[in-house]
């Protein structure tokens, strides 16, 4: 009897992009991608932050560079895209919040946090899809939601505005790639504790109403998000595409 055998969650031979790399969810992506055999590029406007994050992916035996680019600087990402060849797998996760009650929000606030999290997020994906389709490289766009792509939250009109955006942007882009083998997916994370995560657990009361909604009892850590990106990157989705990985501990399912 010949058994199935499980896709692999192998990546070598896979040239993967990573926004936002430089700290956090970003900088743990990468380190997934490259354990799994992905050159990995990592970009951020922090230089500093990129390369000692490509450094220290290399020291552990993987294959990563750094390119600095602010993904808000529309001729910049185009001339990037232009100048490599094409990516299999990109995690566009670069972002922003602005915690606030909508009374409160500021035009400057929206566009600060509209612009990075959705406008960004898509013509990142545009040119990253292009350059995809000129070279004919089937593969994968992960985009960093929230769980705030799939219910509301106090302070967080902005956030949950682009995330509910980028859930449907998403949809769109798999219904636009499929004939062309590329898939287009979300994870959506409850709260994941990341340096710029950290000061809002300073306030107890904020704390406690957090963890009254995370059902599994604790904050999510980056390494919780490692094994999606890796499945959503590899052949072990290869069917998977339009939908939400959704890492909450039961958030969403109360």
């Amino acid at each position: 009897m010949r058994l199935p055998r499980t896709p692999s969650f192998r990546l070598d031979g896979q040239r993967a992009l990573v926004t936002g790399a430089g700290r956090g969810i970003g900088l743990a992506l990468a380190a997934a991608l490259a354990e799994a055999g992905a050159v990995v590029t990592l970009v951020a406007r922090s230089a500093d932050e990129i390369e000692a994050g490509a450094a220290a992916i290399g020291e552990a035996g993987g294959s990563a560079e750094a390119a600095t680019l602010d993904v808000g600087d529309l001729d910049a990402v185009a001339r990037f895209f232009a100048q490599r060849p094409a990516f299999h797998v990109l995690v566009n996760n670069a972002g922003t919040n602005r915690p606030k009650a909508m009374q409160d929000v500021t035009a400057v606030d929206y566009d600060s946090v509209l612009d990075l999290n959705v406008k960004s997020a898509f013509f990142v994906a545009q040119g990253c899809v292009k350059r995809m389709l000129a070279e004919g490289a089937a593969g994968s766009l992960i985009h960093i939601g929230s769980q705030m792509g799939h219910v509301g939250g106090p302070n967080r009109s902005l956030y949950c505005a682009s995330k509910w955006a980028l859930e449907g942007m998403s949809k769109a882009f798999a219904l636009d790639l499929a004939a062309w083998q590329i898939r287009s997916n979300t994870i959506a994370p409850t709260f994941i504790e990341t340096p710029m995560t950290r000061p809002f657990f300073e306030d107890p009361a904020f704390k406690a109403s957090v963890f009254a909604k995370i059902k599994l009892g604790r904050l999510g850590q980056v390494e919780d998000l490692m094994g999606a990106a890796l499945f959503l990157a590899s052949d072990t989705s290869a069917l998977v595409t339009g939908t939400s990985l959704v890492v909450d501990g039961g958030w969403t399912a109360d």
